[in-house]
């Protein structure tokens, strides 16, 4: 059983934080959204979340959200896929999330291109309702060498960000990143950095004025760090809902 006034305390305490880290970069808080990191967490959590006032919540896996979804209500949450998506799992991402945060290819992109095609009404059903003809995605780019992270590789980005924002199925929103884990969190700044000078080259290079420049970076033991180097999207689990269970 979650106490739920353990979680406000904690809620409350995070945005204060975004708003501290906000200020002493000139942006408002208003500019970053919060996304509570529901990965292995139960349903409970969850709607706890939810009641408090949390609208963004991230899953990692297909199968478990899938699990969960029909326990919960909250009509007015935005899901965010955010784990590394598989090929033979895209229909249903496409069908259960609102947005996609881990496209890390040309060819994922095609995919979930054709399906949203296919399928007649993408997420009509699920908690995810929405635009049925359009899934909002992010580019997961790797700037890490670590073999366990996933994502697009920074020589590869330009073609898939080309590819990506020529498909009319999807609705490319921006970047996302995760860094490798630094005890200090200031270790991670440089990588932080990188994402949105990569952000900025990219989209200097397009005209189009459809293409949002999100970056979503950041995680609970670093994103104040993050937020004072731009992000506009942080994932929250630990610091929101404490330890997380074991798998």
């Amino acid at each position: 059983m979650y106490d739920l006034a353990d979680m406000a305390e904690n809620l409350a305490d995070i945005r204060e934080r975004i708003a501290a880290a906000a200020a002493r970069c000139g942006r408002r808080a208003e500019e970053i959204t919060l996304v509570a990191v529901s990965k292995t967490f139960p349903v409970e959590a969850i709607q706890g979340a939810y009641e408090l006032g949390v609208r963004h919540f991230g899953e990692n896996r297909v199968q478990e959200f899938e699990s969960k979804e029909k326990e919960l209500d909250c009509r007015e949450a935005t899901w965010h896929l955010i784990g590394h998506l598989q090929g033979n799992k895209a229909r249903r991402a496409a069908q259960l999330f609102h947005r996609i945060d881990s496209v890390d290819s040309a060819a994922l992109a095609q995919k979930l291109e054709r399906l949203m095609n296919e399928i007649p009404d993408a997420a009509g059903d699920a908690p995810s309702a929405g635009d049925s003809k359009r899934r909002d995605v992010l580019i997961e780019v790797r700037l890490s060498d670590e073999a366990t992270k996933s994502g697009a590789a920074q020589a590869d980005l330009p073609a898939v960000f080309e590819a990506v924002a020529g498909l009319t199925g999807l609705r490319l929103r921006g970047l996302m990143t995760i860094p490798p884990f630094f005890e200090d969190p200031e270790d991670a700044r440089p990588y932080f950095r990188r994402l949105r000078a990569l952000r900025d080259d990219l989209w200097k290079g397009t005209s189009r004025a459809d293409l949002a420049g999100e970056l979503s970076m950041g995680m609970s033991h670093d994103f104040e760090v993050a937020i004072e180097e731009g992000a506009t999207e942080i994932r929250i689990g630990t610091a929101l809902f404490g330890k997380r269970p074991p798998i």
